[in-house]
């Protein structure tokens, strides 16, 4: 299943976003056109996007601010990849080097704060008020996600409550907005609001998991980034989590040792040996596959059209997909 199929049923309103992008990224500064050009048109699947627009659709919604908001989405999360990748010294995304291994750190920072502040611009152009209430609470929230996941870096005590929580400020919550977004432009009133916001918090969730288990069961040309990025953070994920809880005294040890260490990819391959004993992999995946069907669950608010099924079969790619 390709993210194609959803792209063209919102084919010309996503060409609208993406003439909207290349408007508005456009500055005076000829750093920022350059590093910011470089990872908008790195070929991501701009999923967040798409789901304001299918959203919007499903929602009955006749106006354009679904474009801007679409693209205010989209570079917010930007924003957030470039910061991101400050953070994690990542090298590699999307199949491509890092801005900040390509420009440096502070001016991948800097560029960050340059979308950021494009993203506020177009969220208030759209003057609405519950939408610029929900990205200004979700704003803040992902940012104390953030530094929670930084506090818990090398935290080998990490619970399933505790991975939940990070990976809801990480990831569900600019899913929820995006999902949400729609059903206020439509006008569906709080309770399908509130609806598609735990769709897109479930399928967030289940979009996380499956990333999760990509670093240690892909490769670095599927993936777009590098094998064991997570374990060389110090990041207990979920299929780590599970390998750490179900090994013998000799495999958690070695799981120990790595994560608590800066860079602990020396032993990766025992690692990888573990998690496929434990069958973390599959074990990781029921628990996506389980947040697939409350996300789908919470759909039946939207009165049926292609869109509304649509957004089902987004929530199945979501687990399927490879990269």
């Amino acid at each position: 299943m390709s993210v194609d199929r959803f792209r063209a049923l919102v084919k010309e309103d996503f060409d609208a976003v993406n003439a909207c992008i290349i408007d508005n990224i456009q500055s005076q500064v000829g750093l920022i056109d350059d590093l910011s050009s470089h990872i908008v048109q790195s070929g991501g699947k701009r999923l967040r996007p798409l789901i304001v627009l299918l959203t919007s659709h499903a929602s009955n919604y006749q106006g354009k601010d679904h474009i801007t908001l679409a693209t205010m989405i989209e570079f917010f999360h930007t924003a957030t990849l470039l910061h991101d990748d400050v953070v994690d010294e990542s090298t590699l995304r999307r199949g491509r080097e890092t801005a900040n291994e390509i420009w440096g750190s502070k001016a991948s920072i800097l560029v960050g704060d340059y979308l950021l502040s494009q993203s506020m611009r177009m969220l208030v152009s759209a003057n609405n008020r519950q939408i610029l209430e929900l990205i200004v609470d979700t704003v803040n929230q992902i940012s104390c996600g953030e530094v929670k996941q930084l506090a818990n870096r090398h935290n080998v005590s990490l619970s399933i409550e505790d991975y939940f929580d990070v990976i809801r400020s990480k990831t569900a919550l600019l899913f929820a907005a995006s999902a949400k977004i729609g059903a206020f432009l439509g006008n569906l009133g709080q309770e399908a609001a509130d609806s598609l916001y735990a769709y897109g918090l479930h399928l967030g969730n289940a979009f996380q998991i499956i990333d999760d288990t990509l670093d240690y069961c892909s490769d670095a040309k599927t993936m777009g980034k590098n094998v064991g990025d997570d374990l060389a953070d110090g990041k207990l994920t979920l299929p780590l989590m599970h390998a750490l809880q179900e090994g013998t005294a000799e495999q958690q040890q070695i799981i120990k040792i790595s994560l608590q260490q800066e860079g602990g990819l020396k032993n990766l391959d025992k690692i990888l040996e573990v998690i496929e004993d434990t069958n973390a992999i599959e074990i990781s995946r029921n628990y996506a596959a389980h947040e697939v069907e409350r996300a789908l669950s919470h759909l039946q608010v939207l009165p049926d059209s292609i869109y509304k099924h649509a957004l089902a079969e987004l929530a199945q790619f979501a687990l399927e997909r490879n990269h």
